[in-house]
């Protein structure tokens, strides 16, 4: 699987014990390569969000494999963990996770500052298209103006994995579609492996490849064979 950047076999999470456990993943195999924009599927609590947490590092399986490319992830110590977060893996949350102290250069270079290879804050507010607004802080922004600092945060370091957690959960469809468009838009250009999850089933017109969990198990996938623009998709 040497183009690859995910593949996992048999993983499963389990938080808690006896009665009271909840069993988060059920044996999940997938696979999924390198490049492409994958949208994750699913109600709350089909398991989603723990899958996304143990490919990016932020989370532990409790059995089960897990491979970046052809690192074991789930071999990893904490050490090895927080390096593999810090060189490969770029976030973007639901809520933006910004500091409000911090103008929104500033909070890209965060970022920049401990990444071995990562491009200018300006570049990066620049191709998510905020060079204008670089100096305003996060109150003084709207929502999908934070979270295109929270792409151009997550982008500065020219990562090789973008994971995006509901990145327009809290946003209005217009301004979810200037927020999927820069995504896309880093897809494209960099190769960035993509993987969003989402409620969002409009963003699987987006996508090249589109997994729906349920019940802790991917219980579908599909392969687009031409996707779509965000500005071409009826919302």
């Amino acid at each position: 699987m040497s183009d690859a950047a995910f593949r996992t076999l048999q993983l499963t999470k389990t938080y808690g014990e006896g009665e009271t456990a909840v069993q988060a993943l059920r044996g999940t195999d997938l696979v999924l390569p390198r490049g492409e924009f994958t949208a994750i599927l699913g109600q709350s609590g089909s398991g989603k969000s723990t899958l996304l947490n143990i490919l990016g590092g932020l989370d532990r399986a409790s059995s089960g494999q897990a491979w970046f490319e052809d690192h074991e992830l789930t071999a990893l110590g904490e050490a090895g963990l927080t390096r593999y977060r810090r060189d490969h893996v770029g976030f973007v949350f639901q809520f933006y996770n910004l500091v409000p102290s911090l103008n929104a250069v500033e909070n890209v270079a965060l970022v920049t500052e401990i990444a071995s290879n990562p491009m200018r804050p300006e570049e990066a507010l620049e191709r998510v298209g905020l060079s204008a607004r670089a100096q305003h802080f996060p109150a003084q922004l709207s929502g999908g103006e934070q979270q295109r600092v929270a792409i151009a945060r997550a982008i500065a370091k020219r990562p090789q994995v973008l994971l995006c957690d509901e990145p327009t959960g809290a946003l209005d469809s217009k301004t979810g579609i200037t927020v999927l468009e820069a995504l896309s838009e880093v897809n494209a250009e960099f190769g960035t492996t993509t993987v969003v999850i989402t409620h969002n089933a409009v963003i699987q017109k987006i996508s090249n490849r589109v997994l729906t969990m349920a019940d802790g198990r991917i219980i579908g996938e599909t392969v687009n064979a031409e996707r779509l623009k965000p500005s071409e998709v009826s919302w």
